[in-house]
């Protein structure tokens, strides 16, 4: 048995029962939509259709990172049980969550100096970071120690690709991100930005396409071009949406035809509250292993 928990932030966007059967442990970012407070707790509170559909009626929203004083009481839980902890974060080219998380873990080692605190940057987001943390949680299953499986994430984490496309840039347009000409002029011409994740976890724009059935063309031969082996892909393919399935599931379709040697079929998540506060509704992420990000 392990004597250390794995465990990462509600941004990896993966169901409770995902983290739970994976025996992942997971800290809740905050968000608030209409001047109401909640709490990350994957659509528990507030589904994420009801928040993408406030979204969708003009609704203003923010977000808010775990601080210091949640970060300490969560690892102090952790130590209080002579646990170590391997603490995965989201991207610090998202969000500077990692430095209140290294510093909670100054003060809480300070208290158990025989434990460690391991705090690893993801350079990851949404269920990208999350596919990162299923694949190390299979690590740690088959036995790494602590030290190991922070070897193993840090010359691993690189290898997920994050490709993603929007369909409604209104929300873009309220976050100051493009003027609402643009948006209105891309909206005429049905442009679909395809952006990705660079190596640094910050999102890149790459291409502006036109039509929703180029985009997800182009996106799976985003796949084709960086996943390893090409076409014969035998890793998993994980997708996020934001209250979108019928696009996420035409992406999906579209992957299990074009990579017959796929690790079980694609698996699709809700894009959470945190990143879709940014992204908003008809936003289509896909994430698969390939070589580097650079």
């Amino acid at each position: 048995m392990n004597n250390y928990v794995l465990s990462c932030c509600s941004t990896a966007d993966l169901t409770k029962e995902r983290f739970e059967g994976a025996d992942i442990k997971y800290v809740p970012f905050h968000y608030a939509i209409d001047g109401n407070e909640y709490t990350d707790d994957l659509g528990a509170t507030l589904s994420y259709h009801e928040f993408y559909e406030k979204i969708r009626q003009g609704a203003e929203t923010r977000t808010a990172q775990v601080n210091i004083s949640e970060y300490v009481e969560y690892f102090t839980a952790f130590m209080e049980q002579g646990l170590d902890i391997v603490h995965v974060c989201f991207s610090s080219g998202l969000s500077g969550t990692i430095n209140s998380a290294r510093n909670a873990a100054l003060i809480v080692q300070e208290r158990f100096p025989a434990r460690n605190i391991h705090i690893i940057d993801s350079l990851g987001a949404s269920s990208g970071y999350g596919m990162l943390m299923i694949m190390a949680a299979r690590k740690r299953d088959e036995g790494l120690s602590a030290a190991a499986l922070v070897q193993w994430i840090e010359a691993n984490k690189l290898k997920i690709h994050h490709w993603f496309f929007s369909t409604d840039l209104s929300t873009y347009v309220r976050g100051g991100r493009i003027s609402k000409a643009a948006a209105v002029f891309g909206g005429v011409l049905q442009i679909c930005p395809l952006l990705n994740m660079d190596a640094n976890g910050r999102l890149v724009p790459r291409e502006k396409i036109r039509t929703k059935k180029k985009v997800i063309t182009e996106i799976v031969k985003r796949m084709e071009k960086y996943a390893d082996g090409g076409l014969d892909y035998s890793g998993k393919c994980f997708i996020s949406m934001s209250d979108c399935m019928e696009d996420a599931q035409a992406v999906a379709e579209l992957v299990e035809k074009t990579f017959p040697k796929l690790d079980g079929k694609v698996e699709i998540y809700d894009v959470g509250t945190t990143i879709g506060s940014h992204t908003g509704p008809d936003t289509v992420a896909m994430y698969f292993v390939g070589a580097e990000r650079n």
